[in-house]
């Protein structure tokens, strides 16, 4: 599948913003689940996410920004556990629509040229809504929506982007929860083998 360079940049602040969310953790063995913390709990936390993902034009940031970037992380999190083309769409053009796109060629920071779909002015949350809410358009108009998971390892529900050729990845993370699980497995075989 071949993606733009500025709408892989997009999916991957994407992931990375719906990885901060604080959802459930599935319980250990024996014990009740958990709560991760909230990555996006505070304002610095807020501009550390905008530093690490260069989101340009970003000005004093407020609670009210807090709080419209969560909702915009929440939007995201139901296109990702959607797999109906409909709906996905419908969610999509609902969190663009709301966040006033005016899609513009620019230059700027050593990019070469690339499409912001924000007003110059927007929000961060309205930046992030425009920019990220078209790459997911993307990826549902190439009939790819597939491609948006959730890790398959049981302690672990991160959001990834399957950009393999052939649609196959299962975790969000091949050296982490990867290797962890089949490391597990093994030594599972090897106990019943020696049993």
């Amino acid at each position: 599948m071949l993606i733009p360079h500025d709408t892989r940049i997009a999916l991957d602040t994407v992931v990375d913003l719906l990885n901060t969310a604080p959802e459930s953790e599935p319980p250990a063995s024996g014990q009740r689940g958990g709560e991760r913390s909230d990555g996006l709990a505070g304002i610095e936390a807020l501009y550390d996410f905008a530093r690490r993902h260069r989101i340009s034009g970003v000005g004093e940031l407020h609670e009210k920004d807090l709080r419209a970037v969560q909702d915009v992380r929440t939007h995201f999190a139901e296109i990702f556990a959607t797999d109906d083309t409909r709906t996905a769409a419908a969610l999509v053009n609902a969190l663009v629509a709301a966040a006033g796109t005016t899609p513009q060629l620019s230059d700027h920071d050593g990019y070469d040229w690339h499409v912001h779909y924000f007003a110059p002015d927007a929000s961060i949350a309205d930046h992030l809504a425009a920019d990220c809410g078209m790459a997911l358009a993307f990826i549902v108009v190439a009939g790819e929506l597939e491609r948006l998971r959730r890790c398959e390892a049981p302690d672990c529900r991160h959001a990834f982007v399957d950009l393999s050729r052939n649609r196959s990845r299962r975790y969000c993370s091949s050296r982490t929860c990867g290797n962890r699980l089949h490391v597990a497995a093994y030594r599972a075989r090897r106990k019943e083998a020696a049993g």
